[in-house]
């Protein structure tokens, strides 16, 4: 499995790029934790897995709980990764397994994003847009996280760390 992440952090008002490694993290909080130590401001990391989803986790200095966003809730199954970050901060998807009556099998196999969409909507994507660029065909997570870069003023600079 290939994982990548990086975050977004405005230090000082200005942002900056930082690669993250969900290796070293056992879990959401953990993940959290490290996010804080990035920026005085918001802080936005976005991981994705072989290209399967896109991951957004948002921390604030004035809230002390993150807001969290996947582009497919069927990975809360499938990547033991995103099970262990964000099953215990979206409890409604917590817990699947994959159902052996086909009336329930749409909650496991059907794609559909889960968490906070509008984590985004103060750094120029509302819910609306975020779902337009996760369901356009064709747009694979890291050009998701370009356009969601670029909509925050950070575009550039991502542009230029991942070079």
């Amino acid at each position: 499995m290939t994982t990548k992440a990086i975050a977004i952090a405005r230090v000082h008002g200005h942002w900056s790029v930082h690669d993250l490694d969900p290796a070293d993290v056992d879990d959401l909080d953990a993940l959290t934790d490290m996010m804080r130590d990035l920026g005085d401001g918001p802080v936005v990391a976005f991981l994705e897995e072989d290209d399967e989803y896109l991951a957004v986790v948002r921390v604030c200095p004035d809230d002390p709980d993150p807001q969290v966003f996947l582009s497919d809730r069927r990975v809360l199954v499938t990547s033991d990764l995103a099970e262990r970050l964000f099953a215990d901060a979206l409890p409604s998807m917590a817990g699947l397994t994959t159902p052996d009556d086909e009336d329930d099998a749409s909650a496991v196999t059907h794609a559909a994003p889960v968490g906070d969409l509008d984590l985004l909507g103060d750094l120029g994507t509302p819910a609306e847009a975020l779902l337009e660029l996760i369901g356009e065909e064709g747009m694979l997570p890291g050009d998701v996280i370009s356009a969601l870069s670029e909509r925050a003023g950070a575009g550039e600079i991502l542009d230029d760390a991942r070079g």
